[in-house]
């Protein structure tokens, strides 16, 4: 009898165990709802981004890109960062030109199905403020485009 209560009792443990890491059934036609992934940000790599500490925006040769982001949001519709825009002068040309570090807020909008993956958004456009000094070519406010 003591076999037969030891048997039982193991054979309780072992489902119970398996009911706890299974996965829960559902109805014929039933699907539970999984929530659409907030938009990324693709990078010059064409690779998906979420909340990047930095981001290149000139991809040809690098020479303009956003550093030290720290993001306040990142939602559905919009995305707002602060951080710091690194752009070269190309003063005389590029290659031995100086970086120089202008503080920046970053608000990526307009969200759209991204090409490479039509089941994740992408946000389509970057708004760039300078908060302080600016570069020369540049306005206040600058917006981009984003590439798909």
């Amino acid at each position: 009898m003591q076999r037969h209560k030891l048997r039982t009792a193991v054979t309780l443990c072992a489902a119970a165990a398996l009911a706890a890491v299974a996965p829960a059934s559902t109805s014929a036609g039933a699907s539970s709802p999984t929530p659409d992934p907030d938009p990324v940000l693709v990078d010059c790599f064409f690779d998906p981004q979420v909340r990047p500490d930095d981001f290149i925006l000139a991809c040809g040769d690098g020479n303009n890109r956003l550093v030290d982001l720290r993001w306040s949001s990142w939602g559905p519709a919009v995305a707002e960062a602060r951080g710091v825009d690194l752009v070269n002068d190309c003063r005389p040309y590029c290659a031995v030109g100086k970086f120089h570090a202008y503080p920046v807020t970053v608000k990526l909008d307009r969200p759209e199905p991204w090409e490479k993956d039509p089941d994740q958004d992408h946000y389509t456009r970057m708004r760039l403020v300078y908060t302080d000094d600016k570069p020369a070519q540049a306005d206040k406010e600058e917006t981009f485009k984003l590439w798909d």
